[in-house]
């Protein structure tokens, strides 16, 4: 594992310093682009203008056909790099984010704390009022905004319906890691907090905010967005860039970067409701194994994700300006994930071809 580090330190450090085409200035001094919210013009970039490998570009298109993708994009600097659809998507076709959506939840969370709304450390019950579980009232108690953002509220994660029977005891909130629906209970916090519903709550203080399209499908198992893939796109740029969108700083950057930093002390892979990059160890949904090492070992240590079931992805790369997107149906149908799966790290073998 040290040698790989060291490696991919060495490989980042290349790829910081993009080459010149003809007057194009390099990757890293580069203005951020934000695509206009009011019309289709969105800038772009062709791949042999930041020095990318050409002859790699068509195995890393086959490999995204054979693996079911229906769309992929690749930004830097906001701008177009690569715009693909498969299969008989397009742009104009909306897909579902699957669990890749709970990063817009808690940047919905964010939003509504830095308007005084709530406070994430206050008890869910605040704001849900009490008995919204079927635990003991002082377990319930010990459940926070927080710990529903970082998978730790100690309930049972194997009954996916998020309904008051299923949620029950099993360790104290803040000391066990399991990924859950639970999450779900935090659109209610928005909503009683801000006095509307969560999808105009959202609409008005993210989605209009950076030109997304979509809508939400509340369900009692899942709690899912839908959009194009520019869109998805968007909300990548806007986690790039810290929560800033043009000129407007529309989630503040602590609590940003709190979302994108270790938020507990059982998976170092987990913040909120993002995964995690380049740490020590990592755990994934359904198991309370520990894993050492990265979560995706051939991808940027400092990458931080948005993972939905059947592999929907958005990767973002602070290191190299970049944000990557992946729409799709499972990669392996023989064996679809809830979250993280195999393909992250195939699929990013790819991508190294191409981008170094």
């Amino acid at each position: 594992m040290k040698s790989f580090t060291i490696f991919l330190l060495v490989l980042l450090s290349i790829s910081s310093c993009s080459k010149n085409d003809d007057d194009v200035q390099p990757t890293t001094s580069e203005s951020m682009y934000f695509p206009s919210n009011t019309n289709s013009t969105w800038e772009t970039k062709s791949p042999s203008s930041l020095g990318w490998n050409q002859n790699t570009v068509q195995p890393l298109k086959d490999f995204l056909t054979q693996k079911n993708t229906k769309s992929f994009m690749i930004l830097v600097n906001g701008r177009i790099v690569m715009e693909e659809y498969f299969n008989g998507h397009s742009a104009n076709t909306t897909w579902e984010w699957n669990s890749a959506g709970k990063t817009l939840v808690a940047t919905t969370t964010g939003i509504a704390q830095q308007e005084g709304l709530l406070n994430i450390n206050n008890k869910a019950s605040d704001y849900l009022g009490t008995e919204w579980t079927s635990m003991p009232l002082a377990k319930e108690n010990l459940i926070s905004v927080r710990h529903l953002l970082t998978m730790t509220a100690g309930n049972d994660d194997t009954k996916q319906y998020v309904i008051k029977p299923n949620l029950t005891y099993v360790a104290d909130a803040g000391t066990r890691w399991a990924y859950s629906n639970i999450f779900q209970k935090l659109t209610d916090v928005v909503a009683n907090a801000s006095n509307k519903t969560f999808e105009t709550y959202f609409n008005e203080k993210l989605k209009s905010k950076i030109g997304m399209d979509g809508f939400w499908d509340f369900g009692t198992i899942y709690t899912i967005y839908h959009s194009t893939t520019r869109s998805m796109a968007r909300f990548g740029l806007i986690a790039l860039t810290k929560g800033k969108w043009n000129n407007e700083q529309i989630i503040n950057e602590t609590f940003f970067n709190e979302s994108i930093a270790t938020s507990q002390n059982i998976n170092p892979s987990y913040g909120y409701l993002w995964w995690l990059n380049g740490k020590t160890s990592f755990m994934i949904p359904g198991e309370q194994t520990v894993y050492q090492g990265y979560l995706v070992p051939n991808a940027p240590a400092d990458m931080y994700s948005a993972m939905g079931a059947n592999d929907q992805r958005i990767y973002v790369i602070p290191s190299k300006k970049m944000v990557v997107i992946r729409m799709g149906d499972a990669s392996d149908p023989v064996n679809p994930n809830f979250a993280v799966s195999g393909f992250d790290n195939e699929l990013w073998g790819k991508i190294n071809a191409v981008i170094n």
